[in-house]
């Protein structure tokens, strides 16, 4: 259920819609296996088996996009090219161009699309109407870049927008490991990683290893800043933070797990526990945040 990553985003305080709007929104953009001529689909399907597109529960929204990829290295299209490219050579008496080179290449992939394996990865999204958060569980921008796409489709409007703090993550980090002092409800962990602003973008990293203050000083002095922060809040939940402000590694502590869905009765309630617990954490967790680099700033 836990988010691992989390790629965070800012609704506009006025927009809202229904579940039923929601469902039936997504509904026609609901995920079809591709044909076989297609490298890609992607359409929405239920986070839950067996449910609706749209998971629903006081003012949160879980749902999940689907892509599906055909696998078809282009290492294989030009193996077997090569070979169309010496029989063709031998029918003709010349080697083939460069216009009819692509045109094999071409009618290989054709031929061999249908044969492909598919794969598929699900990015779950979670829609926080309350306090007006889209987070999406993805590490890779290409993946959120999916995501807000099929959304924009889906929802006419989205008025969703990057989310903005007034100080630089790079360099309030930086400040947090100089003063040896992060901010309240916060502490440092072990992974750390300081980057050169120069062009030669030099690292250090450590790794399940504490550094010191006067090693930070040091590094700094040299032209970097913190680039990766590894930090736990309010004892909770443990995570990654970037200079891009992306929250990676996201672990919820022993005291949450301790009491996740203790009194759940089936499956059912199971699911509803967790999703409120984890809405609720993360939503104070990504608040307090916030809070912790300046606040938000508003757009001009």
């Amino acid at each position: 259920m836990w988010f691992k990553n989390l790629k965070v985003f800012r609704l506009s305080p006025s927009w809202s819609i229904s579940p039923e709007a929601l469902e039936t929104a997504l509904e026609k953009h609901a995920f079809q296996p591709g044909g076989s001529q297609e490298m890609q689909s992607l359409g929405w399907v239920p986070p839950r088996e067996g449910g609706n597109l749209a998971y629903t529960s006081n003012g949160q929204y879980l749902l999940s996009l689907r892509v599906e990829k055909k696998l078809l290295p282009s290492t294989v299209i030009n193996q077997v090219a090569r070979v169309r490219a010496q029989d063709v050579e031998e029918q003709q008496g010349y080697k083939p161009g460069r216009k009819q080179m692509k045109e094999i290449k071409e009618q290989v992939t054709d031929e061999l699309l249908p044969k492909a394996f598919r794969i598929y990865h699900d990015t779950r999204v979670w829609v926080d109407t309350r306090q007006h958060w889209l987070v999406i569980d993805a590490a890779a921008a290409a993946k959120s870049d999916e995501v807000l796409s099929m959304l924009a489709k889906a929802l006419e409007p989205f008025p969703v927008m990057q989310l903005h703090v007034e100080t630089s993550p790079a360099s309030t980090m930086t400040s947090w490991l100089i003063a040896d002092e992060p901010p309240a409800g916060f502490s440092v962990d072990q992974d750390t990683e300081l980057r050169s602003t120069s062009e030669s973008r030099a690292a250090v990293r450590y790794v399940r290893q504490s550094i010191e203050t006067e090693e930070v000083r040091k590094h700094v002095k040299a032209g970097k800043q913190c680039t990766r922060l590894a930090l736990t809040w309010a004892d909770r939940v443990s995570f990654v933070l970037t200079d891009g402000l992306d929250i990676k590694r996201v672990t919820p502590l022993d005291v949450l797990k301790e009491n996740q869905g203790s009194t759940a009765q089936n499956e059912d309630e199971q699911f509803d526990s967790d999703m409120a617990l984890m809405t609720g954490e993360l939503s104070r967790l990504i608040e307090s945040l916030v809070d912790a680099l300046g606040g938000e700033k508003k757009a001009a």
